[in-house]
């Protein structure tokens, strides 16, 4: 680690890389790789690709630890993150400021040059805009991480912990440049205002998705390029974690990406008391659950996810417990 930055940029140590890359089932040729001479190149950057689609195939988003532990909150250590989601192999991940922190320091150890940002989440991906009588698309306050990469003179999106909206490789911040994401889903970024501003000349980066071609874009995230610090991040999930007004403090969300042949195809999704699985834009009911043993089977079944008797145990009293 560099001795002049701030000591929660931590890094991995090589042996902890390599046990990082056996939890994702990274390429056995890949793991050898000397990322830190090519990290910067183009090379480099395909190797970040491959990296994140592992990652994203292997990490679940999820938000268990608010609902099925004995403390029910979330810890952004990157030392902690990796015990959690890597040493633990338990099948564990988290939401987007855990999976996106340990993907962070990952990157940072081997050597790519990063920096990571918040974003404002819209209310058209969150169980809200299902919701009769809702207002339309508005941005929440700062509740979301994003990594930016820095490759050849260009930034690209980085997002590991966004469950199935959002963008499955690094995407370069071009204006308006539409790219394939999942199936038939399509996904850009555009360079604009936003609602709600009093200085409608301030832009933002407009991550949008759609899932075909003939249906409208949906804003996702929106973000600007300025670094965030730790401390931002401790604010964000306190109030992300904590706030009875956080969806996540009251449903239980688990999302893990499909990939099939080295390319992500879809999705199974755990939402409260259903799993469903999404491929190339179909999507099929595999369960529906009506007891906390159900759930847990589920959890197991379809994301390969365990968790101990204390964690079980943990959800008893909860309003989110079936």
């Amino acid at each position: 680690m560099d001795s002049k930055s701030p000591s929660y940029r931590k890094t991995y140590t090589p042996e902890q890389l390599q046990v990082y890359y056996e939890r994702i089932k990274l390429p056995q040729d890949l793991r050898d790789k000397n990322v830190s001479r090519i990290a910067r190149t183009k090379e480099g950057l395909l190797f970040l690709s491959t990296l994140q689609k592992y990652q994203l195939a292997a990490v679940p988003f999820e938000n268990l630890d608010l609902h099925y532990s004995t403390h029910h909150s979330i810890t952004l250590d990157p030392e902690h993150l990796f015990h959690k989601i890597v040493e633990r192999n338990n099948g564990r991940g988290g939401y987007c400021m855990e999976n996106s922190g340990l993907f962070a320091t990952v990157l940072r150890s081997l050597g790519f040059d990063i920096m990571t940002t918040g974003a404002r989440v819209n209310e058209a991906i969150e169980p809200v805009s299902a919701k009769e009588g809702w207002a339309g698309p508005r941005y929440g306050g700062w509740n979301h991480m994003i990594i930016l990469v820095a490759i050849e003179g260009m930034k690209y999106l980085v997002d590991v912990g966004n469950g199935s909206t959002g963008s499955v490789s690094p995407l370069p911040l071009i204006h308006a440049e539409i790219s394939q994401n999942i199936g038939p889903q399509e996904k850009r970024l555009v360079y604009e205002s936003i609602p709600d501003l009093t200085d409608s000349s301030q832009k933002f980066w407009i991550y949008q998705h759609r899932n075909a071609t003939d249906l409208p874009w949906i804003p996702t995230y929106c973000f600007q390029e300025t670094e965030f610090l730790h401390n931002d991040y401790t604010v964000m999930n306190y109030y992300t974690s904590t706030n009875r007004a956080s969806f996540f403090t009251f449903h239980v969300i688990c999302t893990k990406l499909i990939m099939e042949d080295g390319v992500i195809v879809g999705n199974v999704t755990l939402f409260n008391g259903e799993v469903k699985k999404r491929i190339l834009g179909k999507t099929t009911v595999l369960a529906i659950l009506t007891s906390e043993a159900e759930r847990i089977e589920a959890l197991e079944k379809y994301f390969g996810l365990r968790l101990s008797r204390a964690e079980r145990e943990g959800i008893k009293g909860m309003v989110t417990e079936i």
